[in-house]
């Protein structure tokens, strides 16, 4: 039994490295210019500028700026400010140009997660190095729930099908951890017995998960589905490098030619069939593979993801992303701009603009690929 602990310490280290390696590797590839595609010589007509004229940079009268919170609706956008130990909420409207007050931490926020259906804001606030605080507020700031969590690191995963459950996966520092579920309308929380902790829902009872093989670290893992209710078990899928949901649909990263030099992205309904699929470049790290971000928009189709030029080493990389849209439906796909670097992508509910940048911090508009910053530096 304690050869089998050393052995599990020693893959969450590995696993630490790992996620290590891949935070250095986005942040030293290439910060090139971003250009638009050839075929964007119209961008300066002004009849293809943005119909309703945005009041940005966005004006912080109070504290200093943190981060951008998410989309609660085409315009309106969701910022953090830091002002001593305490954080504060706001909704900024990008025609009007007016912040409004939704809430205030009296310790530091780490992050907002917004619910699918923009009903809820989830808040993780930091007390203390080993104490995680989950605070859930209505669109309008008013608070429901908050319960403070024993953790060195959180993981949330909003029910897209019930959007008053939220899986939450706590980390102690030596990477394990306990999988809870948030029940808002209940107000409380239960433990679960799952053997991973990065989980997705499928349905409004079932999640899948990757299972990896803690004894032997592994590119590929068994995609698995399990019904809460039953607990009853399935392999979805024998060998998966990356994957994510959405609502009635299920997207799979894996290696489909011999020379392992193209990441297939493959789409599924809930049977399980196949909607589409595409190749792009991958890049390899240490024991890994690099998955560049994403975002998947429901209401028009579109996925929209960071593509390298060429398959080749991560950390020698230097040739920059091209932002790239798929039409899950169509299956046709177009180069919105080239020259980016690697960095968190977020599509507006309606799919016309889409948040970019560590820290959300510009905005592009789809329509003209013109990017804009948020804040002033």
């Amino acid at each position: 039994m304690q050869f089998k602990k050393v052995i599990k310490f020693i893959f969450h280290i590995s696993l630490l490295l790992v996620f290590s390696s891949i935070i250095s590797a986005c942040t030293h590839l290439q910060d090139a210019k971003p250009s638009p595609s050839k075929d964007d010589d119209k961008k300066n007509d002004p009849s293809t500028q943005v119909k309703e004229e945005w009041k940005i940079p966005i004006n912080i009268t109070e504290g200093d700026f943190y981060k951008i919170g998410g989309w609660l609706s085409d315009n309106q956008l969701l910022y953090i400010t830091n002002l001593g130990q305490s954080s504060s909420i706001y909704l900024y409207d990008l025609l009007t140009g007016n912040s409004e007050l939704l809430y205030t931490s009296d310790v530091p926020i780490v992050t907002i997660q917004i619910s699918p259906a923009k009903q809820y804001i989830l808040i993780q606030s930091s007390p203390s190095t080993y104490e995680g605080q989950v605070t859930i507020v209505t669109s309008q700031g008013s608070e429901l729930f908050k319960q403070s969590i024993p953790s060195y690191e959180l993981d949330f995963e909003w029910n897209p099908y019930n959007e008053s459950q939220i899986l939450i996966s706590a980390f102690d520092e030596d990477w394990t951890f306990q999988m809870l579920l948030l029940d808002i309308e209940k107000s409380n929380t239960t433990e679960l017995s799952i053997p991973q902790p990065f989980v997705k829902w499928l349905g409004e009872e079932e999640i899948a998960f990757l299972n990896w093989d803690d004894s032997s670290p592994a590119l590929f893992a068994p995609l698995i589905r399990k019904n809460l209710g039953t607990k009853v078990e399935e392999t979805v899928f024998p060998e998966v490098l990356h994957y994510s949901s959405y609502h009635n649909m299920l997207m799979t990263v894996t290696v489909n030619d011999e020379e392992k030099v193209q990441a297939t992205y493959t789409f599924y309904n809930q049977d399980q069939k196949q909607l589409s699929a595409f190749s792009i470049p991958h890049l390899t790290m240490f024991s890994s593979w690099l998955v560049p971000y994403y975002d998947f928009n429901e209401s028009k189709g579109t996925f929209i993801t960071l593509k390298p030029l060429k398959s080749t080493e991560a950390d020698s990389y230097t040739e920059g992303f091209e932002l790239v849209s798929y039409d899950i439906h169509e299956g046709s796909s177009s180069l919105i701009l080239k020259g980016l670097k690697n960095e968190p992508i977020l599509q507006s509910p309606s799919g016309d603009s889409v948040l970019y940048g560590n820290r959300y911090e510009k905005i592009i508009h789809l329509p003209t690929k013109e990017i804009y910053e948020l804040v002033k530096k």
